[in-house]
């Protein structure tokens, strides 16, 4: 799924999630003892419209980088086409609206701030960063996409393109780095009893 996905793509997606939050939920229920709690921390959309949010930022960023190999001639665009990434980044509301139609715990609280996913970016806007910090930022950004996405990416292009893959992410990176466009990871935390 991306931003340019058409609405029934979202719809499913969204579905899914909320069937699978809702089992989940249940499934937690019947682990926790009486007057336990249970805390989760999950990737998130700061707003409903799933369209206008910069949630899907990395994984475009990902996707430009496959279609560089297909301008390359390193990867097959029926290889690309078929490729999915199986995520879905809910909004607050959707996830007080399982919460709440679910019924096994109480929300404590729920709040949704913003993360940077790299630890050695600590000016949080990059107005500061040298060609030389916004290089080290855009390699550990690959990186650390790398470690999430690299077993999907091996499991369907194989371990061939890898590390091409990922030094074309960097170079993403690194452009969004300079001309100061990388967005920060809304991250929903939760409290339930």
């Amino acid at each position: 799924m991306a931003r340019a996905s058409p609405p029934n793509v979202y719809q499913a997606y969204r579905n899914q999630f909320h069937n699978d939050f809702t089992r989940f939920l249940q499934m937690r229920s019947e682990e926790v003892v009486h007057g336990g709690s249970m805390i989760l921390t999950f990737l998130a959309r700061e707003v409903a419209d799933p369209t206008i949010d910069d949630c899907w930022a990395h994984l475009e960023l990902l996707g430009q980088s496959l279609v560089d190999m297909i301008k390359e001639g390193l990867v097959r665009e029926s290889d690309i086409n078929s490729f999915n990434v199986p995520l879905y980044f809910p909004c607050e509301e959707e996830v007080r609206n399982i919460i709440e139609y679910e019924r096994s715990f109480s929300l404590e609280n729920m709040n949704v701030f913003k993360i940077n996913w790299d630890p050695q970016d600590t000016d949080y806007i990059n107005t500061n960063d040298s060609d030389e910090l916004s290089q080290i930022h855009a390699k550990n950004m690959s990186k650390l996409v790398k470690s999430v996405y690299e077993p999907l990416l091996i499991f369907h292009f194989g371990n061939s393109i890898i590390d091409m893959l990922f030094k074309k992410l960097e170079k993403h990176y690194l452009y969004m780095y300079c001309c100061q466009c990388i967005q920060h990871e809304p991250l929903c935390f939760i409290f339930l009893y």
